[in-house]
């Protein structure tokens, strides 16, 4: 079972992520994107690891995620991505189309084929205006071309808004 859990900023799809993961009944790896670079960052890691259960296992992979998601997916396993804009932000900042293509292309080729459950948290960035700037234009272009893809490949899609999940595709 593949799961995408969209939302925006501080919109409760973490935590529901967390919890479904805690529900499943599977051993879980939770499976960090993120690069803390500054203070900032740092806080939003450490507060994202208080919240997690001691017991999960953690794997931090910015750019290589289709590799580890093969690496560590079993039956009786529970993968939490958290998140892929993050991942999608950090492949853009290394300036490199063809690694882009590559991760994105090798994300999509194996998330049908994952054994066990796979939960993929990612920022819904395309409800607002278009972006001023080169960069962030293709940063909403790419999340929104690769949240379609991935929305095609997953079971279940859920958006959540103030903390409520929305069910957009798939079966309660």
């Amino acid at each position: 079972m593949r799961e995408l859990i969209l939302g925006g900023a501080r919109s409760g799809k973490s935590r529901l992520a967390e919890k479904l993961a805690a529900e499943s009944g599977l051993k879980v790896i939770y499976i960090a994107t993120s690069q803390p670079l500054d203070a900032e960052m740092n806080e939003r890691v450490a507060h994202h690891r208080a919240r997690r259960p001691d017991h999960w296992g953690l794997v931090e992979e910015p750019v290589e995620l289709a590799r580890v998601l093969r690496d560590y997916a079993a039956a009786d396993t529970c993968l939490l991505v958290d998140c892929l804009t993050l991942w999608l932000t950090n492949l853009l900042m290394l300036d490199d189309l063809a690694r882009l293509d590559a991760e994105r292309e090798a994300l999509l080729g194996c998330i049908g084929e994952l054994p066990g459950r796979v939960l993929l948290v990612s920022n819904e960035t395309g409800l607002g205006v278009v972006p001023l700037g080169e960069l962030t234009r293709r940063y909403v272009d790419q999340a929104g071309w690769l949240h379609q893809s991935l929305a095609e490949r997953c079971e279940r899609v859920t958006f959540t808004v103030a903390g409520l999940p929305m069910l957009l595709k798939g079966a309660n």
